[in-house]
């Protein structure tokens, strides 16, 4: 049997295992379910790194249903889909300048209708929810693969039944199978594969970050719905009724029935509340004050913003709109905390996973550039700052007598050896031993004169 056929026959078997072991949904989660099998994101079995079938429960459960989450991640990939693509030079391996070339044209129209922010932040959302993205390229255009119908195959001569575990283990490629479609094995150079976070169990498979802090989330979802009960059961404080021991079991049931049907719901709330004779009202005070709600619930999302590396002043959480967090000083360190820390790094690992299905020019890499980004903008004022201080630095090698090309070169590059000395002195750059030059001979001496 070949490969392919394996890979097959262990796909069908793991979507029919998946099938067996279904379970419902639940209004909300508790952290049993969390736990197993949702917390397991991926799992490695033989010649297959598989994302399990819970894409669509990050996706259900969690960015459609936690309001913190989906402000994480559109603060990630609002900014992150601003940045462009370029080549960058590299100079005895130094960056240099950034250019553009027509083979960059398939980055900036991946597909009818899409720009560089479309794929920028489609990668970042399959990034966000699976912990890994693939766009595959076919023909002249992009396409984006669903995270769960990607199996990362890979194999091994010397030890086959380690597969990716062994020393000479390599990706052999990217097998695509779509629900009730055609399977498709895609070889390397046809797959960009985006994981900026890796899986400590898996050699080549990302990992998302809301793994770590499912129970956050968890416990977010559980605040929440507390708060809508709280909301529903009439926004009022709870009661106690004891009733007289003569109330038979079948009376007590149509007064409770009756009970909530008058004073339960949002509706109702602080209606005048009558009882018949024979019953005692007990006020149970407890409120959302008393649970100190505001305070529980901002810790938590804090822990979520840190896990997603957005500070909580970017994403507008209450623990960073109080306080110093909102000064002036403190929210551009915030930026530049969230661009420098977060942005960045994953520009980076995007530019590299694209590389391989565009070929760069000779001496230049993949890059991004995020100088027209309104976000970064005040950066832009740094930027000025060290160009007037490289302006310095070029004036006075230009005065002390070096060409102005390799000078301009060597402040670039940060690589004082590129530059070359033209050989001449001084402010007005005169060749060696004609400062002192006779007066010019038509000019009268004044001693003839006399």
């Amino acid at each position: 049997m070949g490969l392919l056929e394996k890979v097959t026959q262990a796909r069908v078997e793991a979507r029919a295992a998946a099938e067996r072991k279904a379970w419902s949904e639940p209004e909300f989660w508790d952290l049993d379910r969390l736990r197993w099998p949702f917390l397991a994101s991926s799992s490695l079995r033989g010649e297959r790194e598989e994302i399990e079938h819970d894409f669509e429960g990050y996706v259900e459960r969690i960015y459609k249903r936690s309001g913190p989450i989906a402000s994480l991640i559109f603060a990630r990939m609002f900014v992150f889909a601003e940045a462009r693509f370029q080549w960058r030079r590299m100079r005895n391996g130094r960056p240099g300048d950034l250019f553009g070339t027509q083979d960059l044209a398939i980055l900036e129209r991946p597909w009818p209708g899409g720009t560089t922010g479309d794929l920028l932040a489609r990668m970042l959302l399959d990034v966000d929810l699976a912990g890994n993205a693939y766009i595959a390229k076919v023909g002249n255009r992009l396409r984006r693969l669903r995270p769960d119908w990607v199996t990362i195959v890979s194999g091994s001569n010397s030890e086959p039944d380690l597969y990716g575990w062994a020393l000479d283990a390599e990706v052999i490629g990217y097998y695509y199978s779509p629900p009730g479609g055609k399977e498709w094995l895609l070889l390397p150079d046809q797959v960009a594969h985006f994981a900026p976070i890796p899986d400590p169990l898996a050699e080549w498979r990302g990992m998302s970050w809301l793994t770590p802090v499912l129970r956050e989330i968890s416990a977010d979802l559980a605040a929440t719905k507390h708060k809508l009960s709280f909301f529903e059961n009439s926004a009022t404080p709870r009661l106690a009724i004891k009733l007289d021991a003569s109330v038979t079991p079948e009376m007590f049931k149509r007064f409770k029935a009756l009970m909530e049907e008058s004073h339960t719901g949002v509706d109702k709330a602080y209606s005048t509340l009558y009882l018949g004779g024979g019953a005692d009202v007990t006020p149970l005070t407890m409120s959302l004050r008393d649970l100190d709600y505001k305070a529980v619930q901002a810790l938590g999302e804090s822990r979520l913003a840190a896990a997603a590396g957005v500070p909580a002043a970017i994403v507008g959480f209450s623990e960073g709109l109080q306080g110093s967090s909102l000064n002036a000083g403190n929210y551009a360190q915030a930026r530049r905390r969230f661009a420098d820390g977060t942005l960045r790094p994953l520009w980076r690992n995007a530019s590299g996973s694209l590389s391989v299905l565009v070929t760069p020019p000779d001496g230049a890499e993949l890059w991004f550039d995020d100088r027209d980004i309104a976000f970064l903008r005040e950066d832009r004022a740094d930027v000025a700052e060290i160009q007037a201080k490289q302006a310095q630095t070029i004036r006075q090698l230009v005065d002390a007598g070096y060409d102005p090309a390799s000078v301009v070169a060597a402040v670039q590059a940060e690589d004082l050896s590129l530059l070359r000395h033209l050989g001449l002195y001084s402010v007005q750059l005169q060749p060696p031993g004609t400062a002192g030059a006779a007066a010019p001979a038509d000019r009268t001496d004044p001693a003839e004169e006399q």
